[in-house]
């Protein structure tokens, strides 16, 4: 058994072919912070390679899965004017070679990585959070996880693969009515929707028994195999994730983004304006 920690957000245990990934910033439902960010990423970067690991398991620490993007960052976008540039490691960052910014990559690595990747959602899986679930290739969720596609209440739109992913799953009307309401909704409506692709009442447990199911097939066809159907099911998705970053830079920071987030932190109706 083997184990290595990023960043004090991210661990990995390797044992018996399976990689048990953990979000373990358990005091905050393991929300997105920029070191969160950084450390999914490297964490995903590293499976790539990593020797002996035949199967993923993503799970969060504590109360949740995900709770989505940190407040104190939601704020700081409020205050933003610079049309969603964030640099230094920050979700927006671009690297040479990639089809995504780093905000993007935390979900689209677990398609990258040439084994199957499942993750064990529980609690919360909110905003960034469900997207991060959606960038797994199964989900096995709790009846009762709260889940929501929730940009849109925070004056945004999904720019975390979640456009793409979610598009794949469920119909465009379903896609949109998520989108568009922001509402919250559980588990047992996420496994009717389409999104869940299991319930459990121990989601990482039996997480880990289909991990184990997995790990005893031949991994050379197991991964033959999930590169053929992510060559089937991904097409288009470079152009997708651009057009993710393309509208929400069109957003961060302007008068209808900041009056979603301060109406909410001063607990008032919104008082939009409408688009000119």
């Amino acid at each position: 058994m083997s184990s290595i920690d990023f960043r004090n957000r991210v661990s990995i245990t390797v044992a018996d072919g399976i990689a048990d990934v953990r979000l373990i910033r358990v005091d905050k439902r393991n929300a997105l912070d920029n070191d969160m960010f950084a450390a999914i990423a490297e964490a995903g970067e590293h499976l790539k390679t990593a020797p002996g690991v035949r199967v993923v398991v993503l799970s969060g620490d504590g109360a949740s899965f995900c709770a989505g993007l940190d407040l104190g960052t939601m704020t700081a976008l409020a205050g933003s004017g610079d049309g969603g540039e964030r640099r230094d490691g920050n979700p927006g960052e671009m690297k040479e070679g990639r089809i995504t910014h780093l905000g993007q990559q935390v979900c689209w690595v677990w398609q990258e990585v040439p084994v199957p990747v499942i993750a064990a959602v529980h609690g919360h899986a909110l905003g960034g959070g469900i997207q991060l679930a959606l960038g797994a290739d199964i989900r096995v969720v709790h009846p009762d996880t709260k889940m929501s596609v929730r940009e849109v209440f925070w004056g945004l739109v999904p720019d975390m693969t979640g456009t793409f992913m979610l598009a794949q799953l469920v119909g465009a009307d379903v896609a949109k009515e998520l989108v568009f309401t922001a509402r919250i909704f559980d588990g047992r409506e996420a496994k009717a929707l389409g999104i869940a692709t299991k319930l459990s009442d121990t989601p990482l447990d039996d997480a880990m028994t289909l991990a184990r199911e997995i790990a005893e097939r031949s991994p050379d066809a197991v991964r033959a195999a999930k590169a053929l159907m992510n060559g089937l099911v991904n097409l288009g998705a470079a152009e997708q994730f651009a057009a993710e970053r393309e509208r929400i830079g069109s957003l961060i920071g302007r008068a209808n983004q900041k009056e979603a987030v301060m109406s909410y932190f001063e607990q008032r109706p919104a008082a939009f304006v409408d688009p000119t």
